[in-house]
């Protein structure tokens, strides 16, 4: 990226995430990044860890930065993009992984013809297994996207979609991972009521999730695919199998996005 600055607004989880992601990489030197968060505390103690600048405000954040990252949570960015929209020249424009906060509404905040980009990532992103789409504002061109495209595949995978799609990323990659971890603990204490021990089966479950997870993305091949491959005639993944298919558990699963994808558009819009 450059000689770029990148300032970032907000440090929480995401966002030390996506510090310790782009700074480890070796995608951005830890010179060219600035901060500022309420956290005074956290804030010291990552600029002390990472080489980070701290600011003292927002408004000195944008302006010695190129990029904004907003990482900050949807009900306080509209009270900091008032407090920053004066600091807010041309060239500079923002990133934003406010969730349910569309493009439209940022712009509206800003400087006219201030690019904007709206980002979902997911919690993984903390281990660098991230999910995270992108969708570009109106003034934002393939050059932001590429360059949001190329700070957050340091914390895992990266897709660019429309933005008419953010409700079903937010209820597939966003919300995914608690559904995911619920089958995880689900096979946890299956195990365990089938004599393991619980560390045993936390390593067992969680370690078959992450192993099929590689497979589904690395072989190129259907899922039914993969799993036919494991199923046997008569066998004991059958007989598992169809003990999940009566029980509606696919079924159970999808419905569970949709609500999830519902949920999201009425927050959007609220």
């Amino acid at each position: 990226m450059g000689e770029e600055k990148l300032g970032f607004i907000g440090v929480g989880n995401m966002g030390e995430a996506l510090l310790r992601g782009i700074i480890g990489s070796g995608k951005m030197s830890s010179l060219n990044i600035l901060a500022n968060d309420i956290d005074t505390e956290k804030l010291e103690r990552l600029c002390g860890e990472l080489g980070i600048k701290r600011t003292k405000d927002n408004c000195e954040l944008v302006g010695n930065s190129d990029i904004i990252l907003l990482a900050v949570k949807p009900n306080v960015i509209k009270s900091i993009l008032v407090e920053i929209s004066q600091a807010f020249i041309k060239p500079k424009w923002c990133i934003s992984i406010a969730a349910g906060v569309s493009t439209d509404f940022i712009e509206g905040c800003l400087l006219p013809g201030s690019p904007v980009v709206r980002v979902m990532p997911n919690t993984p992103a903390m281990v660098y297994e991230g999910m995270t789409a992108i969708c570009p504002g109106r003034s934002a061109g393939d050059e932001h996207l590429q360059k949001v495209k190329h700070i957050f595949q340091s914390v895992g995978k990266v897709v660019i979609l429309q933005e008419k799609l953010m409700d079903a990323v937010t209820a597939l990659s966003g919300s995914g991972p608690a559904f995911v971890f619920l089958m995880i603990e689900s096979l946890i204490d299956a195990g365990v009521q089938l004599g393991l021990s619980r560390s045993d089966a936390v390593i067992m479950a969680s370690q078959t999730f992450l192993g099929a997870s590689k497979m589904a993305l690395e072989s190129g091949e259907h899922p039914a695919v993969l799993k036919n491959r494991v199923t046997s005639p008569a066998g004991t993944t059958a007989a598992g199998l169809y003990e999940l298919e009566k029980n509606r558990v696919r079924a159970a699963i999808i419905d569970a996005v949709v609500a999830a994808a519902t949920r999201s558009k009425q927050m959007t819009s609220s």
